[in-house]
């Protein structure tokens, strides 16, 4: 590991004695060896984060698509977002012929729909309750157009989870007043 170098010290002929200058040499392999062996030993150890996912529910592949599954739900309880161009969104309660709440723009965030959200769910809670079926929450559909992006449905799935939103659905079919509405910016 060290190695130092030593001579007599002495000249041999008597006299006066001078000391000689010692080069002193330190090996480093050892070391060297013990940082990869280190650096090696928190690779292998080190858990490295896993990817997130999102747990989507998809339909069965239907083959027979004349048979048409038509789910009625109490249109107190549902709620409409259509996410539109340029980051905006459009929201309504109940049927858009006869909307109890809305058409209203929102804008993304705590600010804007996660506290539509909660204020729709704490009203449809207390329809539920008056109605006699305590629990039944609020129904989601959520409507991305063609202009609107990615991102914009990553954000309102988000929020889905954030406000605790069981039951959500991404609808992409539009009727006529809707396609008017999510054309009107």
């Amino acid at each position: 590991m060290a190695e130092l170098n030593t001579g007599d010290g002495g000249g041999g002929k008597g006299g006066k004695v001078r000391s000689k200058k010692q080069s002193s040499k330190v090996d480093l392999t050892a070391m060297v060896d013990l940082a990869f062996l280190l650096i090696t030993f928190f690779m292998l150890t080190t858990s490295l984060s896993k990817p997130q996912s999102m747990d989507l529910s998809l339909p069965d592949k239907n083959p027979d698509e004349t048979k048409k599954d038509e789910t009625k739900v109490d249109e107190n309880r549902t709620m409409t977002v259509m996410l539109k161009a340029d980051n905006k969104m459009t929201y309504y309660m109940g049927l858009l012929e006869a909307p109890k709440v809305g058409p209203k723009d929102i804008a993304y965030g705590k600010d804007g729909i996660r506290k539509e959200l909660l204020k729709q769910k704490q009203s449809v809670l207390a329809y539920s309750a008056a109605k006699g079926n305590p629990g039944k929450g609020i129904i989601v559909i959520i409507k991305p157009t063609k202009k609107s992006n990615y991102r914009n449905l990553v954000d309102i799935l988000d929020e889905m989870a954030i406000t605790k939103v069981d039951t959500y659905a991404i609808v992409p079919e539009f009727t006529p007043e809707e396609t008017k509405l999510a054309e009107k910016n």
